[in-house]
């Protein structure tokens, strides 16, 4: 260990910061039966992608974290700047915080594309799957993006959380099996995305099949396939949906739904769009400072 750690303090600090913790505040359900105030041992190393008996030997001083560990625990416990300064100096790590990556924006010319598109459901998803603009077709079919709060506007996160997308796809074990496999390939892009590294952190304490699938490493890249929806208004439709990257920013793709012309499903996506007409222009996601990596957006 370096002359200027001091583990036990560590160690000490670590207990007392998930001691503070609400597990709400990091996507915990609220069970209220609870034996001691904060985190478990179990959920900080879930959340931070790191082993129990890691997190264990890390309390009780008996091994030394990596600087990359370190600001992953940051994160999880909810440090501010100077704890997590303070972290650093007792582990005898320097910090080497990444920079903030290029704010995300959703682009003009997809914006244009989604405002013609009165007959096709579709959303622009960027990294890590975040939903960066949809129009009213797609939160016809789908749900209303709108509603979901914006740093939670994942399309991952809905198909695990909202019970919704669980009786709207017909076929929902193969769509978020889907979905982990391609969130995977999002991990492997871009490996120090600490707002990824932190939904996966959360959804693998709140879904036991999301825990399962992302340890099994199955990868997927989004291009193309056929769903079957159970939609309240509608009925029944199955649809192709297509995934169109944006040439000037490969990190967006355009994701759109269709049916074959003549079919029970076209017509149903006809009707649909007719009742969604009266809804307002396409809705982008305001761009926000995104975590972790170097790369421009």
């Amino acid at each position: 260990m370096s002359d200027s750690a001091h583990p036990d303090e560590l160690g000490a600090f670590l207990k007392a910061r998930r001691a503070e913790v609400d597990p709400r505040a990091v996507g915990l359900p609220d069970t209220g039966r609870r034996r001691v105030n904060g985190l478990r041992r179990e959920e900080v190393a879930v959340l931070a992608s790191i082993s129990t008996d890691y997190y264990t030997r890390l309390e009780q001083g008996r091994i030394q974290a990596s600087a990359q560990v370190l600001d992953t625990l940051a994160r999880v416990l909810c440090m501010d700047d100077d704890q997590r300064s303070y972290m650093f100096q007792v582990a005898g790590r320097l910090s080497t915080r990444p920079p903030r990556r290029t704010p995300q924006k959703v682009q003009p010319r997809l914006l244009r594309l989604l405002d013609d598109l009165n007959t096709i459901p579709a959303i622009v998803l960027g990294r890590r799957m975040d939903i960066l603009a949809w129009n009213p077709l797609a939160a016809a079919l789908v749900t209303d993006f709108g509603d979901i709060p914006e740093k939670r506007r994942n399309y991952v996160r809905l198909v695990f959380t909202d019970p919704r997308m669980r009786e709207l796809y017909a076929d929902w074990e193969s769509v978020a099996h889907t979905c982990v496999a391609q969130l995977r390939m999002e991990a492997a892009r871009d490996p120090e995305n600490t707002r990824l590294t932190a939904l996966v952190g959360e959804l693998s304490v709140q879904d036991a099949d999301f825990r399962r699938w992302w340890a099994a490493h199955h990868v997927a890249i989004r291009g193309i396939g056929t769903k079957t929806l159970r939609h309240p208004v509608v009925g029944d439709l199955t649809l192709d949906w297509d995934t169109l990257a944006s040439t000037t920013d490969t990190e967006q793709q355009l994701v759109i739904w269709t049916a074959e012309r003549g079919t029970p499903s076209h017509d149903a996506l006809r009707i649909l769009a007719s009742w969604a007409g009266g809804s307002l222009a396409p809705r982008a996601t305001r761009a926000a400072d995104d975590g972790g990596g170097d790369r421009s957006g």
